[in-house]
């Protein structure tokens, strides 16, 4: 049986931590003149995978 490769795009998107996994935060590319000065800057910080989202993540982080 082969071996299982990493999903590249998620070893680029997710970080691995000690007990969590952290992720960027979506919606904040673009159209940016809509969102309140509070919103932007809030999205500025990173985030962390939702503990119902944590298996997925894992999966597809395996090397």
């Amino acid at each position: 049986m082969p071996k299982m490769k990493t999903k590249r795009a998620a070893l680029k998107r997710f970080s691995v931590k000690k007990n969590t996994i952290k992720r960027g935060s979506a919606f904040r590319s673009h159209i940016l003149t809509k969102k309140s000065r509070k919103t932007k800057r809030n999205l500025r910080s990173s985030q962390y995978v939702h503990s119902s989202n944590v298996a997925n993540v894992k999966r597809m982080l395996v090397k």
